[in-house]
């Protein structure tokens, strides 16, 4: 059974699902869908679209599903999508999609630390650790387990692969490839995230392997599409490597240098 402060607002039409708690003054709007087992402590705001999974803790005063901060926004329906288990501490805001893609996703199993900002249409994946105050512009694509430190400012359509660790401070506008660490100023590779990766449980072969692909992109060189060519004849293609290639390749606003 659901506990519910009788000072939150609950519009008619909002779905709130099982043992889920809800503090004074929360704002459910209407064509809210809630899950089961949800905390949502004092002040949280959730507007229309949102769709919210289940066991998930806010803290007080985020704000899920404003509409998005772009002109070309003319109030089409669209969504803020959130899985399961995530915690969305004091006072974040994640902004629902426009027509370009409908919706704001965002996964499961993720820590979104205070004053943290999502924008319309990103996708952010699941496993990963947002900082203090970081802020990810519109379109922006983050993949699992990607630790991303305080206050980092990443521009509109970038990517940032899983696994990576980037540094505080970090002003990104190229895209941040897996299993890498990304810092100083301008923001550039600062080698593997060794730690990180042992911790993941990545052996000690897939991390040579993911070593030597590394080593052709930025130590040989090569421009990036010679070093893509030299990977796929010199390096084990497992899956990891696998990632690197299509990452790259695929990248739209080019890596990071």
């Amino acid at each position: 059974m659901a506990k519910i402060s009788p000072l939150a607002f609950i519009d008619p039409e909002a779905k709130i699902g099982e043992n889920c708690e809800i503090a004074p003054f929360c704002f459910i709007d209407k064509n809210v869908e809630i899950g089961d087992n949800n905390v949502l402590m004092n002040s949280v705001t959730l507007l229309n679209g949102t769709r919210l999974g289940n066991e998930n803790t806010l803290f007080p005063g985020a704000v899920i599903g404003a509409v998005p901060q772009d002109l070309k926004f003319k109030g089409e329906d669209s969504f803020v999508v959130i899985g399961d288990r995530n915690k969305i501490r004091e006072n974040v805001t994640i902004h629902r999609g426009t027509a370009s893609k409908g919706q704001t996703v965002v996964g499961s199993n993720n820590l979104i630390m205070e004053n943290a900002h999502i924008a319309h249409d990103c996708e952010f994946g699941s496993g990963i650790i947002m900082g203090n105050s970081t802020k990810l512009a519109g379109e922006v694509i983050v993949d699992d387990n990607a630790i991303i430190s305080a206050v980092v400012l990443v521009h509109q359509f970038c990517r940032i692969g899983g696994y990576v660790m980037v540094q505080g401070g970090t002003r990104t506008s190229k895209d941040i490839p897996p299993f890498v660490m990304a810092g100083r100023e301008p923001v550039s590779y600062a080698g593997l995230n060794i730690i990180g990766l042992r911790r993941r449980g990545f052996s000690r072969e897939v991390i040579d392997n993911i070593s030597n692909a590394y080593r052709l992109i930025y130590q040989c060189n090569m421009t990036v599409n010679e070093a893509i060519e030299a990977i796929k004849k010199e390096v084990p293609m497992g899956k990891e490597v696998q990632y690197i290639v299509d990452f790259v390749t695929q990248s739209q606003r080019g890596i990071i240098r």
